[in-house]
């Protein structure tokens, strides 16, 4: 527990374009938070510099008493942190071009590519190292610090984190049910801060499992499934409505994002024109990466701060300020978070990482019992756990053959590649990212060849299968002349 008007506050991968300048603004912008000491740490002192200036230019022109410095030095950083919060990429756009391009040449096609998938496996093999790194240095340098992670693939970072430390609370965060919130609000015609909603699943995939007008209690969903039946409904988020139509609730995320968890949407071309045919994050391949790629190009000599007003404005929908705030002041805020699944969603496994309703006080973090998911939803949801568990392992253990099995077992690589053709496609990825995959080093993938059966090559002598048995049987039925 900590009151305090001056927290200590780590922003561990301080270069980020977009989560580290929204996030310091929230917080500068937050009464109780607004003597705090801001601590920028990344890897590039050069892009440091440009943020540390604007931030002190920030807090200069509002009069505020925060503190801002920035250091290369991770441990310099969190020494006595009251709060960390983590927005790392490792591996920057250089590795998520592999992530993409080298799955696109053997079929596999994703829009985001940084959360399930080819891509977000490896993003996760990437971070696995350094996850290792902070915890160790959380626990001797802050372990009463609570984190909070920001960094992608969320179920993957969260899961290796709660395998990785039993001291450290943490949670992550994403704005999916805030933003599809305001997609619900416009298909029902309801404010936003009318909507009542009752969330859980997983990152990325948790369900609005209730929907109700907080005015009058009544239930929302059947005016927003019928809408959702409308043609010009359904255009703006054709993977999300089909899913629900097929398995009865509405998820957290893009059709960009889902269409890449699922092997419905992304295995065929005929799906592809159908369901992923809306620019940007409503399908197109490769949205994200070229997204990316164009940001670094136009901002590689240009500091994009220097257009940034030096004014604070109304904070963001992004959780970190308001958990801060409610750690600091003791009043109690309701978030969506990602943690260890410690008996919250029953029928899904002990230790994975799931999305439940969470509040925050003064004690920190204290996620929500769900109980048990509608049977459907959570064998949705199981199809991705079970790709992030053995994927978290694999990165951790730096085990070539469990990350192979892991990009193999992905929904959407399943329903593209044969099992030789995943292992090829894992074995480029490792070698094209190996500078990032320190834990993998010297461990390679088993070379396992195509066994080719002649024609007319004939079995060796084998007992009868019963199964075959019983096709004999079937046969010399169908002959038998009656």
């Amino acid at each position: 527990m900590r009151i305090s008007g001056s927290p200590k506050i780590a922003m561990i991968g301080a270069g980020s374009l977009v989560f580290c300048k929204t996030l310091c603004a929230d917080i500068l912008a937050t009464p109780a938070l607004q003597g705090a000491e801001i601590r920028l740490m990344g890897p590039t002192q050069a892009k440091l510099n440009k943020m540390e200036g604007f931030l002190k230019e920030l807090v200069a022109a509002e009069k505020l008493p925060a503190m801002v410095w920035s250091t290369t030095d991770r441990r310099k950083a969190l020494e006595g942190a009251d709060y960390v919060i983590c927005m790392v990429q490792i591996g920057g756009v250089e590795a998520f071009e592999s992530d993409v391009k080298i799955p696109l040449k053997y079929g596999v096609d994703q829009c985001i590519g940084d959360s399930m998938g080819p891509g977000g496996l490896m993003r996760a093999a990437r971070t696995a190292p350094f996850l290792k790194e902070l915890v160790a240095d959380m626990e001797a340098l802050c372990p009463n610090a609570l984190l909070l992670n920001y960094t992608n693939p969320m179920a993957a970072v969260c899961l290796a984190l709660g395998r990785l430390t039993k001291k450290v609370q943490f949670v992550g965060l994403c704005h999916g049910v805030q933003t599809t919130l305001d997609l619900i609000s416009r298909y029902v015609e309801v404010p936003k801060e009318r909507i009542g909603h009752w969330v859980a699943g997983i990152n990325h995939m948790a369900w609005f499992l209730k929907l109700v007008d907080t005015r009058d209690g009544s239930n929302l969903y059947p005016k927003f499934r019928a809408n959702c039946e409308r043609p010009e409904y359904f255009k703006n988020e054709k993977v999300r409505i089909e899913v629900m139509r097929h398995y009865g609730y509405f998820m957290t995320e893009s059709t960009g994002h889902l269409s890449e968890y699922l092997p419905w949407f992304r295995s065929s071309e005929r799906a592809l024109k159908e369901f992923c045919d809306e620019p940007g994050f409503g399908g197109e391949s490769l949205a994200y990466y070229n997204f990316s790629k164009m940001l670094a190009e136009k901002f590689e000599k240009v500091n994009y701060l220097d257009t940034e007003p030096r004014k604070l404005g109304v904070r963001s929908e992004e959780y970190c300020s308001h958990i801060l705030e409610a750690h600091q002041t003791g009043v109690a805020f309701n978030l969506q978070g990602n943690v260890r699944n410690d008996g919250f969603v029953t029928n899904l496994p002990d230790g994975c990482c799931v999305e439940v309703p969470v509040f925050v006080d003064r004690n920190g973090l204290h996620p929500v019992r769900v109980g048990a998911l509608p049977t459907a939803c959570a064998a949705l949801n199981l199809t991705n756990v079970n790709v992030q568990m053995l994927g978290a392992e694999a990165a951790m253990e730096g085990d070539p053959e469990k990350l192979m099995q892991a990009i193999a077992l992905d929904p959407l690589t399943s329903a593209k590649l044969t099992l030789a053709e995943a292992r090829a496609m894992t074995a480029e990825l490792l070698e094209s990212q190996a500078k990032w995959l320190p834990q993998f080093k010297g461990r390679k993938l088993k070379n396992l060849p195509r066994i080719v059966v002649p024609a007319g090559t004939a079995g060796v002598e084998v007992p009868t299968d019963p199964a075959l048995a019983i096709a004999n049987r079937f046969g010399e039925l169908a002959n038998r002349k009656v």
